[in-house]
């Protein structure tokens, strides 16, 4: 439950359409037992209510069947979103799909979103670097869209070829929120910065020789920017941008 239902039952019960011991009866307790416990895992029920956003599962180190589970428990609470699970592996794509036919599933990004996406609210851009990064983005870019916004793609205007940049300032001006991904010695997210005034979340990614040391030579220069508003995730960490992204998406596109 979310806090669209908890308005929603709230309106029908104030309008009569629902009573007051239904009502109670579908709230229950839900801060103090809002999980389902599966056994191997505890599903956080409560936290679409918390956070306006339900629980995510992180498949990277689970089983496929442990994921299929989660998702489906995900799914059955009808939040209002899709049943959302990201870092999928190979191995999981097929079964994955078998169990949700009409999924959406992006094997670049390696997410699924089980259940029909929202309507969009406010806009969120992703940004590039090079097509080496396209993994990270195209995570960034599923989950944004997963948790509501209108995405646009800017792709492969790293700093090497700066001017291809400017072909999309439009996008970058118009967005409620950017989302800037690279990695090698991470300068883009400064660029960008420097050129709008957005809000921006930047994403270090772990491409790069072997003075990048795995993308922290790419997060602390993000860290370092002299561009202000520049905000940081962590290496590789498209979830966390996305989730912010449209969340400030969400935030600024309410009357």
């Amino acid at each position: 439950m979310d806090r669209s239902e908890v308005r929603a039952l709230l309106d029908a019960v104030a309008t009569g359409a629902m009573s007051v011991a239904t009502a109670e009866a579908s709230l229950g307790t839900a801060p103090l037992q809002g999980f389902t416990d599966l056994g191997f895992a505890r599903l956080d029920s409560h936290r679409g209510l918390r956070t306006g956003d339900a629980e995510v599962v992180y498949a990277a180190g689970k089983t496929t069947e442990q994921v299929i589970t989660l998702l489906s428990a995900l799914h059955g609470q009808r939040s209002g979103r899709p049943a959302l699970a990201t870092r999928l592996t190979d191995e999981m794509f097929a079964p994955v799909r078998n169990a949700f036919p009409d999924c959406e599933l992006d094997e670049t990004a390696r997410c699924v979103a089980v259940g029909q996406l929202p309507v969009t609210t406010g806009s969120v851009a992703v940004v590039s670097a090079g097509t080496s990064d396209e993994p990270v983005a195209a995570e960034a870019a599923f989950v944004a869209r997963t948790y509501g916004a209108e995405v646009h793609r800017v792709r492969d205007v790293g700093v090497a070829g700066i001017h291809r940049l400017v072909a999309d300032f439009g996008v970058l001006d118009t967005a409620d929120c950017l989302i800037v991904v690279a990695g090698m010695e991470g300068a883009l997210p400064s660029v960008v910065g420097g050129l709008v005034g957005t809000p921006l979340v930047a994403v270090p990614t772990s491409v790069g020789y072997g003075a990048s040391f795995g993308g922290v030579a790419a997060l602390l220069a993000m860290l370092n920017s002299c561009a202000p508003g520049v905000t940081v995730v962590n290496i590789d960490n498209g979830f966390g941008a996305g989730v912010f992204a449209a969340r400030v998406a969400r935030q600024s596109a309410r009357p």
